[in-house]
């Protein structure tokens, strides 16, 4: 068993780490990102995109700089303590550019753009404030007066939520479609600005929800759209990638 640590007389090995690393919940997302990563490096060589030596050099010199190794006897030193050779390290910054110019073209200025105009209505946003009480009782009796008094809801969110938006008047502010449960978020999007809704009830109606509705943004592609319509690009082929191999866990 290879070892990774001594504290004194005991050992700690790849099986206990890995162990560790189950329990703890760390491990499956670990290894998701280095099937991501490898995945990624596969598509680029297979597109052959290509990696100057100038450019492995470049980003090498770069990582000396972060790490503040400034002599090249400070990096082998640096390298031999990780038990990594320069062939390794070699390896890792080129996969590193793969990873980078690949993501580059599949999540280019274009990309965004024709992605955006195919699926603008999902970008649409608004802005809401909510009240979560324990009770159905407690909540309707808070709907009945907001009906008569809607611009106390601030107010009321401050002296009954339960939320940690309470000190922000229920705030949760400007959201997407897919921030919100399924059946409460078709009816949200769907209502005006100043409407009232609810309560909705939790799954084990341990507690309820009231919203309202500040201000609607029909869909825009400033640069937290873009941002979205980035990760929704590159998680959607990744998952294509992942279709073309036959990946199991061992």
């Amino acid at each position: 068993m290879a070892g990774i640590v001594r504290i004194d007389d005991e050992v700690i090995g790849t099986e206990e780490f890995i162990r560790i690393l189950k329990l703890t919940g760390q491990f499956e997302s670990l290894v998701e990102q280095l099937v991501r990563d490898k995945l990624t490096v596969r598509a680029a060589k297979k597109r052959r995109i290509a990696i100057a030596p100038e450019e492995i050099q470049e980003r090498a010199d770069q990582f000396r700089r972060v790490q503040g190794l400034h002599r090249a006897a400070d990096m082998n030193n640096y390298l031999n303590a990780l038990g990594v050779s320069l062939d390794e390290f070699e390896a890792f910054v080129t996969d590193s550019l793969y990873q980078e110019k690949i993501m580059a073209e599949v999540c280019s200025d274009k990309a965004v753009e024709g992605y955006f105009k195919l699926n603008s209505p999902k970008f649409d946003s608004i802005e809401v404030s909510h009240i979560v009480v324990g009770s159905e009782g407690e909540a309707k009796e808070i709907m009945s007066i907001l009906r008569d008094d809607p611009e106390s809801f601030a107010d009321m969110a401050r002296e009954h939520s339960v939320a940690d938006t309470r000190e922000q008047g229920g705030l949760i502010g400007k959201v997407l479609r897919g921030s919100l449960k399924t059946d409460i978020e078709a009816k949200v999007f769907n209502a005006g600005v100043g409407d009232l809704l609810g309560p909705f009830p939790a799954g084990d109606r341990s507690f309820f929800e009231i919203f309202t509705v500040n201000a609607k943004h029909p869909a825009r592609l400033d640069e937290d759209v873009a941002a979205e319509v980035r990760r929704l690009l590159r998680e959607e082929w990744l998952m294509a990638r992942a279709q073309e191999h036959v990946i199991q866990a061992l």
